[in-house]
């Protein structure tokens, strides 16, 4: 063999070397891509819905998807359900994440962790027909009948305004059903519930049953993300995209486009 030969052979298997070093590289990186399954609903108007085309969108779910585009070593898929399945499936670990306007309480913190950056503002105030001209304020509820739904912030919410001020009026519970409580409200069998500007909003340009917010805001909680308790990860690198969102102004263009306004601060001014 003559010397150039020889060093075209050499050449050749450092090349083969180098071109599999390198396929073992990008093979390696793609396995580090790790599966986060978000647990969300479908029935959480201008949050988490399906569209007219069938689509799962919203606020929510939006920004899900914002911030799987800035976390390239994750590869975030939604799983919808009932609200009122998501804490009991976090807690089986069946997903990894709620996405469902979640607030912290005792409750929660005691099984469950949530990220440091808030998302959301989520302004509850008294919710009632928009003919109705008897409740104003939550004065107007005594004798009357409040629904919500059971473990949702605003029934907590709710059930302690109503404890502070003497079991003053009565708390019941939707069902499972598509706009169940707007339905109740229209039945006559609940006089009010707890809402938001924005669920009224779309409430009122999707359905024949029209509502109103009235009265002061009765709370302004801040909205996270939440995680497992063993979860030590995740959650920093969802702040970390957060930040990132918040900063470009992306979260104040999605709170306008799916909310109608800028929800992203708290209406306190804090």
């Amino acid at each position: 063999m003559t010397k150039t030969r020889y060093l075209l052979l050499l050449l050749s298997v450092f090349t083969l070397v180098l071109l599999s070093a390198c396929g073992a590289s990008a093979g390696s990186t793609k396995d580090k891509v790790t599966k986060v399954i978000v647990g969300t609903g479908t029935q959480f108007p201008n949050v988490c819905f399906i569209d007219k085309d069938g689509k799962l969108t919203g606020y929510d779910v939006e920004l899900v998807r914002e911030i799987d585009k800035r976390l390239s070593n994750y590869d975030f898929e939604f799983k919808t359900m009932d609200f009122s399945n998501l804490v009991v499936s976090l807690g089986a670990n069946k997903i990894d994440i709620i996405a469902h306007e979640m607030e912290i309480n005792d409750e929660r913190k005691e099984k469950f962790t949530f990220n440091k950056v808030p998302y959301n503002y989520f302004p509850n105030q008294i919710t009632v027909l928009k003919d109705n001209k008897d409740i104003n304020n939550i004065a107007d509820l005594k004798g009357k009948t409040v629904i919500t739904s059971a473990t949702s912030n605003g029934a907590a919410l709710i059930n302690k305004i109503n404890k502070d001020n003497g079991d003053q009026f009565k708390v019941v519970y939707a069902g499972q059903g598509s706009n169940d409580v707007a339905k109740q409200l229209e039945s006559g069998r609940a006089d009010a519930t707890v809402s938001t500007p924005f669920a009224v909003k779309f409430q009122n340009e999707s359905s024949p049953i029209k509502e109103k917010v009235v009265g002061d805001v009765l709370s302004d909680s801040k909205v996270y993300f939440m995680f497992d308790k063993k979860d030590k990860t995740l959650n920093k690198e969802v702040d970390k995209a957060l930040k990132e969102i918040i900063d470009d102004g992306t979260l104040k263009k999605l709170s306008e486009k799916w909310l109608g306004g800028d929800y992203s601060k708290s209406s306190f001014g804090s």
